[in-house]
């Protein structure tokens, strides 16, 4: 990284601390009218968010305009819509004071101030764009990174906020890990990370350092449970929507699947019936791009280390970035493919007859970002969460709650911290300070 550089971030940093020392960014009618603006410029850019997603991600048009347009205007939508009702103060009861006065009780939501958000590859969009208008509604400014790794979309995002915004209010800079490494140095108010737990532990190390608050969204290998009264066809459907889409790179897709051992052999015949039919062998990469051949490597070695556990695909093109949908089969703990969040279209197979078992094996590993049960039986699904941690979770159904702006989605524990979306948005990127008065 060049001074000038540098100097650069530098410059933009500290304009943005000056800005919002001048208390604009509080006002309400501020908030919404960036937020309008920018709603309109992003809608604009569809076109071109969707052929960078292409190029650097290989998504087709219908899935890039759904989960990295869509999801962000239905944001946007109620963020708008909600926000006088959201950040207004909030008045609570008060203790007596011992003179008998009159006190008056209540809190706020208070921006934090420069926020710096890192966004990551597998949404690119989404996951710079949905953090940064929390940010907005919240009352903060924001510096944004994109991924090096999607190049293409980290020239839309940077186009689309230098039309929609001055840069002492939203700025983004480019650049790997030197850039971020100096950015990190910085003395933020506020730090929002989405990406793997390795980065998330750098990032958090340079937040303790100065103490800065910070929002991680994180990963991990998030376990699906299938229960032998579990809808079969539409387990397979589910686990397929939530486990194939943009290539398995989700950090909420189902990682493994145990499935009970009484139904797991109509499920692999299902489950293969399903891929034959929606992934034949014509259409390699309708599943989307790895996002690097150095990912292919990694994912290539999990097959490589048991191929004889390989039941179903496996095929993949180097020099293209397309990997098929892949099955492994009678896979255990021990296996290579379970020793960390696979981040890829392989989904591993194991099986179950005991439920204190699978629950044991789950809760001895690091908190996954979600948890998925497939029963009909709602006391069966009811007591597996109960008996389990996780970000979030979901019942005969995967993925889906991510796009709701009525949940607060994050982790808990090695999947992350914090939690955002719609109202928790707010919540997150706001000091709640209280403010007591005597009369």
């Amino acid at each position: 990284m060049t001074t000038e550089i540098k100097n650069r971030i530098k410059e933009v940093f500290e304009k943005q601390k000056d800005f919002f020392g001048t208390q604009a960014t509080k006002e309400i009618t501020f908030r919404k009218r960036q937020l309008q603006n920018f709603r309109k410029v992003f809608a604009n850019y569809t076109d071109a968010i969707c052929e960078a997603v292409n190029i650097d991600l290989g998504k087709n048009r219908a899935e890039a305009e759904y989960v990295e347009v869509q999801i962000v205007l239905d944001e946007l939508d109620d963020m708008i819509e909600n926000m006088d009702e959201w950040a207004k103060p909030m008045y609570v009861k008060s203790k007596l004071h011992a003179s008998g006065a009159e006190v008056i009780s209540k809190y706020i939501y208070e921006p934090y101030g420069v926020n710096y958000i890192i966004g990551p590859f597998n949404y690119p969009v989404q996951l710079t764009f949905s953090p940064l208008i929390g940010a907005l509604m919240a009352g903060n400014t924001a510096i944004i990174k994109p991924s090096e790794n999607t190049p293409h979309v980290a020239q839309v995002i940077e186009d689309i906020v230098s039309e929609a915004f001055d840069e002492q209010y939203v700025a983004v800079f480019q650049g790997a890990i030197e850039e971020n490494t100096y950015l990190l140095s910085l003395p933020f108010d506020y730090i929002f990370f989405t990406g793997s737990p390795n980065v998330g532990k750098i990032v958090m190390k340079a937040a303790a350092e100065q103490l800065i608050p910070l929002t991680l969204e994180l990963g991990g290998k998030s376990p699906t449970i299938v229960h032998h009264d579990a809808d079969i066809e539409k387990a397979v459907q589910r686990i397929s929507s939530g486990k194939w889409i943009n290539c398995g790179q989700t950090c909420v897709a189902p990682d493994y699947v145990y499935v009970h051992e009484s139904v797991k052999g109509a499920f692999i015949d299902q489950l293969k019936s399903y891929l034959k039919a929606t992934y034949n062998d014509e259409s390699l990469g309708k599943i989307g791009k790895i996002v690097s051949q150095h990912q292919i490597g990694n994912l290539a070695g999990y097959l490589d280390a048991a191929p004889e556990k390989v039941i179903y695909g496996g095929k993949y093109d180097l020099e293209t970035r397309h990997f098929e949908a892949t099955l492994m089969d009678d896979v255990n703990w021990n296996d290579a493919v379970m020793q960390q969040e696979i981040f890829g279209p392989i989904l591993p197979i194991l099986t179950y007859s005991n439920i204190d078992e699978v629950l044991k094996e789950i809760n001895n590993r690091p908190k996954p970002l979600a948890l998925y049960v497939f029963s009909e039986s709602q006391q069966f699904a009811d007591d597996v969460i109960a008996r389990t941690t996780s970000g979030d979770a979901e019942i005969n159904s995967t993925l889906i709650h991510v796009g709701s702006h009525y949940l607060p989605f994050g982790g808990v524990g090695a999947s992350g911290m914090g939690k955002y979306h719609g109202r928790f948005s707010l919540e997150n990127f706001s000091h709640q300070r209280s403010i007591l008065q005597v009369q």
